[in-house]
């Protein structure tokens, strides 16, 4: 995606039967969004890695939005610690696969919605396959090794990220789209000297649920911003900005990323 509008906003029909224009009238009457918004959103194609805390509430938005080609990506299993933050799983589905369940709530919610599931772990090798034709890639991940290989990729791809994480009450979104030129990747971001496995987990640290539901629901709607900004939308995509937030303040805060010319993600990309 670049700074003009995305190809499945020209020369299509249009997506949206009379149904579907009842079912997103209160997003249509939206001068920010209006019959052209809601068309782009339901031709486009978004891929959520990660269908934990914050990949759950981020697909309720999404398919809520009419978003109309999801791919899911997750290779964990529910369990009964997930559902106190994870809104779309219930006690039946633990034990199953996330990506299976979370299929299975999205035909429930709207059959007519797009889906492709990956209930692999993703690596370097793998996700540029998973990422290919999505107009939209948010990464809820919670480990350093799989956010890079998901950023390197979007970046090779020319596909823009989002990415989200959260920890007991703080939660962070950032917008990246580092294939643009002067716009950093996600890489530029936390740059490479760690260990790329070594991330908090909500299992050690805790987390409030209605906190990861914050971030997923913020992180849906920047999503939206993103995917309607061809049509005039609701302001600039946002690239490079990381929006922190403060469960107990309450409150957010935005910076500026800067792009590192020395990324090893996105320092060779031509424009």
């Amino acid at each position: 995606m670049n700074d003009d509008p995305p190809p499945h906003s020209q020369a299509h029909p249009h997506p949206l039967s009379a149904d579907r224009l009842d079912r997103y009238a209160r997003h249509i009457v939206l001068p920010e969004i209006g019959g052209a918004g809601q068309a782009a959103l339901a031709r486009s194609h978004v891929m959520l890695v990660g269908l934990g805390g914050i990949g759950a509430p981020a697909l309720q938005y999404l398919a809520g939005a009419g978003i109309g080609q999801l791919t899911l990506v997750d290779d964990d299993k529910v369990s009964a610690s997930n559902l106190q933050r994870q809104t779309i799983y219930t006690v039946r589905d633990i034990g199953h696969g996330k990506a299976v369940s979370a299929r299975r709530w999205l035909a429930n919610f709207d059959d007519r919605l797009g889906v492709t599931i990956h209930d692999t772990r993703i690596t370097a090798d793998n996700v540029g396959a998973m990422v290919s034709g999505a107009d939209l890639v948010l990464d809820g991940t919670d480990n350093f090794a799989t956010r890079l290989a998901v950023s390197d990729a979007c970046t090779t791809a020319r596909v823009p990220l989002l990415s989200a994480a959260v920890g007991r009450f703080q939660g962070q979104v950032g917008a990246f789209a580092g294939h643009l030129p002067d716009q950093p990747c996600y890489r530029c971001f936390v740059g490479d000297a760690f260990d790329a496995e070594d991330c908090d987990t909500c299992a050690e640290d805790g987390v409030l649920g209605a906190m990861v539901g914050w971030v997923g629901t913020f992180a849906a709607m920047q999503a939206v911003r993103i995917l309607v900004s061809g049509t005039g939308g609701m302001g600039d995509s946002g690239w490079g900005k990381l929006h922190l937030m403060d469960g107990l303040k309450p409150g957010m805060r935005t910076l500026n990323i800067a792009k590192d010319p020395a990324c090893r993600g996105c320092g060779a990309i031509s424009v």
